[in-house]
């Protein structure tokens, strides 16, 4: 079995930038249609909407809050009712509002448990109905290694993430019989222009804790996706897959 994602339509939400945009360009290398949403960067959406386009492959940028339940239903919708189905979510959309829990506000925490959590579930119910239609899908759930392990100053984060992984499990149990699968992926540190903002002693710091001693790459986060959206992944489901290089080994 080769491994194709040719007749396959694909959403990744929070597409525009970062990891979002690495995956939604290399879902459309391996011969995925590939929507994205995006919440402000209109013009960096058209751009890897453009790219997509330029691959040979259909391509959607449509706005929308990943908060926002009503609107991730019009997003699942838009896309089933015009290419008639959808195979695989990456649900990959989240911020950070980092702050040691004494000094953490009530909005810094709300804020980021309802944007990394709740946009999973708005996306991931939205999606179910179509998918048991279509008698099978991939739903793939970007968390983070500090979901895992946690990490001082982000606690809210932290819980957000550990968060999606328990949603995951527990979804990949509800709807397996559907012949829907569940994932998580959990990064550790990925080269991206958010991160690209930190010391170069934190970086390093980093780099030291690795074993692999170095940062990740965004594509190398993309590879992992394309796997679990293809049928070579097909008896996968309720699994957490570590792209950290080793960090939370």
């Amino acid at each position: 079995m080769s491994l194709t994602l040719e007749g396959k339509t694909c959403l990744v939400t929070g597409g525009s930038r970062g990891i979002g945009r690495a995956i939604a360009l290399k879902l459309a290398d391996f011969g995925a249609d590939v929507a994205i949403t995006y919440a402000r960067s209109a013009d960096a959406a058209e751009e890897v909407k453009s790219e997509i386009e330029a691959k040979g492959r259909k391509a959607k940028a449509l706005q929308a809050d990943a908060v926002n339940y009503e609107r991730a239903e019009e997003v699942i919708n838009e896309i089933v009712n015009d290419w008639e189905k959808l195979d695989v979510i990456v649900n990959n959309a989240g911020i950070t509002k980092d702050n040691l829990i004494l000094r953490m506000s009530e909005e810094q925490w709300d804020d980021v448990i309802t944007t990394n959590l709740k946009s999973i579930f708005n996306y991931s119910k939205a999606a179910a109905k179509p998918m048991m239609r279509n008698r099978g899908g991939s739903i793939i759930n970007i968390s983070s290694v500090v979901g895992i392990t946690g990490n001082a100053g982000q606690s809210n984060y932290a819980a957000s993430k550990a968060g999606i992984i328990g949603f995951t499990k527990s979804y990949a149990k509800e709807l397996s019989s559907r012949n829907i699968r569940a994932n998580v992926i959990a990064p550790g540190y990925i080269l991206t222009d958010m991160t690209g903002e930190l010391d170069e002693k934190v970086l390093e710091g980093i780099k030291a804790e690795t074993p692999l001693g170095r940062a990740g790459e965004a594509d190398e986060v993309a590879d992992a996706v394309v796997f679990l959206s293809s049928d070579m992944s097909s008896y996968i489901t309720g699994e957490v897959i570590r792209v950290d290089g080793g960090m939370a080994m």
